[in-house]
């Protein structure tokens, strides 16, 4: 499995301190069967900046690391890019990390609370400079579960989300778990990643994640994410599905 976003570069964000906890974590996602992981810092959220260079170095030392260790992962670099004004003009200036040094993907996450107003036009405009932007963890967005067209409008404009592995098996309840379900019944998710942070609150459940993906939807949905995963990572195109609207009413059953 390759798990596209993951907090494991150590002591540059909330993600591990040290080394060690970094290297623990390769060892439990080894463990679940994940051989690449895209190392996403928090970049631009009001609390941690990580530019592209650094986080180059950084990702090269951790694997250098885990090749002396023979631990069998591999780490790919990556962002975790808060949206904001001067994202394009960082873009050009090249601070900002596509994921795998593509060139095509950018993962960027809301603040958990709202959308920005401007996000529309600045996903548009991220478009227009040959980039496609994966919305991260839209089923934890207070106002896309209360809004669910806001994420429709994105998607069917061009952008991707991709759902957090926890997410789908229950780790941040019931509502979200149900979301999630409904975000991928409708098309407007498209991938599965674990956004995990450390070994024990926000580790990875990609394989269970996997599992659930597969009892709902079938085979075929399972090795469509996974198919996109890798596409995403060699910077290819994908394969998506018409996004469809979801309904309140349909949603929560009580409107």
């Amino acid at each position: 499995m390759i798990d596209l976003h993951c907090h494991i570069l150590p002591g540059i964000d909330d993600g591990p301190e040290t080394m060690e906890e970094s290297l623990q974590m390769a060892k439990e996602a080894a463990r679940q069967g994940i051989h690449t992981i895209v190392a996403t810092p928090h970049h631009q959220n009001g609390k941690y900046h990580n530019e592209r260079q650094v986080i180059l170095q950084k990702v090269n030392e951790l694997n250098a690391i885990l090749k002396e260790q023979d631990i069998s992962i591999k780490i790919l670099p990556g962002q975790e890019i808060r949206l904001y004004g001067e994202f394009i003009q960082d873009y050009d200036s090249g601070t900002i990390l596509t994921k795998n040094e593509t060139g095509k993907y950018v993962l960027v996450e809301f603040p958990s609370n709202h959308v920005p107003r401007y996000a529309e036009a600045l996903l548009y405009d991220i478009q227009l400079k040959g980039l496609v932007p994966i919305i991260a963890h839209p089923e934890r967005n207070a106002e896309i579960i209360e809004r669910p067209h806001l994420l429709y409008n994105l998607v069917n404009k061009g952008a991707l989300s991709q759902v957090t592995a926890a997410s789908l098996t229950g780790g941040f309840g019931k509502k979200i778990k149900k979301f999630s379900m409904q975000l991928i019944e409708h098309n407007l998710t498209h991938m599965i990643a674990s956004d995990a942070h450390n070994t024990t609150s926000r580790s990875f459940k990609l394989r269970e994640a996997y599992d659930v993906l597969e009892k709902e939807f079938g085979t075929d949905v399972h090795y469509l994410f996974q198919e996109t995963v890798y596409s995403i990572i060699s910077g290819q195109s994908i394969y998506k599905l018409d996004p469809e609207r979801v309904r309140r009413k349909k949603l929560f059953g009580i409107f």
